[in-house]
């Protein structure tokens, strides 16, 4: 994991900032083109936290933490109450990292590839002119890295994508190749995606699109971490708020 996470630095573009990153995400409202996994399932209400009268024993200071933080719990619960998470995407399993800021999916290919997906949540963003008639404004494209393993037959040589996940986009960073058992620290990577020649660069995204790692899963990645962003926020209130009140 720690691999990945050095490797999703390197995907991130200048304009990303982890001191207001967080507070863009949750002001940010999803395309309408990638919701329609969400109206088919149902809030989970075991993240509602209940509240309880605050203990008179508790100093001002603490009373007014614990208030603030109900606040937030039932405004984030009463904008957009977070949904069960889903366990599958076409031919992918899904397996959510809770309490972590990534999430893993799987499948096999043509019953011999092995294809696993790591991906974080919104580590970064640029800004777009806006279109259409009010065009005088930027809007906002939230950014997920992306891993992607292919591994084929016993001796684990993996073929490793390093993408970048946009909302309606998946873009092919890097290529790797990596041998079980390699110690070496830093072995040759390759040159960079876009110094290759082009239509390899083309043959390399049909080789993805065969096994489902295309737009659409970008699209889907975006609204899941959408979601997970939620639970996560949601979740971290209600530790605060049990730790305030003991």
């Amino acid at each position: 994991m720690s691999r990945f996470l050095r490797t999703a630095q390197h995907i991130l573009f200048p304009s990303s900032s982890a001191s207001n990153l967080n507070s863009l995400i949750h002001v940010f409202r999803p395309y309408n083109h990638i919701n329609h996994h969400l109206h088919s399932r149902k809030p989970i209400s075991s993240l509602l936290i209940q509240s309880r009268p605050y203990s008179t024993t508790k100093s001002l200071s603490e009373s007014n933490i614990l208030r603030m933080i109900h606040h937030e719990i039932e405004y984030n619960v009463d904008y957009a109450p977070p949904l069960q998470p889903v366990t599958k995407f076409n031919s992918f399993l899904v397996e959510d990292r809770p309490g972590e800021q990534w999430m893993k999916m799987r499948r096999k290919f043509d019953g011999i590839e092995d294809i696993k997906i790591e991906a974080t949540m919104f580590d970064g963003y640029m800004t777009v002119p806006r279109l259409g008639e009010d065009s005088s404004g930027e809007d906002l494209r939230l950014h997920i890295s992306v891993l992607v393993d292919i591994c084929k037959g016993d001796e684990g040589d993996t073929l490793e994508f390093a993408c970048s996940a946009w909302p309606d986009r998946l873009e092919i960073q890097k290529v790797y190749f990596l041998r079980r058992g390699d110690t070496v620290g830093r072995p040759c990577t390759g040159p960079g995606f876009r110094a290759l020649n082009p239509e390899l660069q083309k043959r390399f995204g049909e080789f993805l699109e065969e096994r489902g790692v295309n737009d659409q899963l970008s699209c889907f990645l975006h609204e899941y971490m959408m979601n997970k962003d939620r639970i996560e926020l949601i979740q971290w209130f209600g530790k605060l708020k049990s730790f305030v009140e003991r």
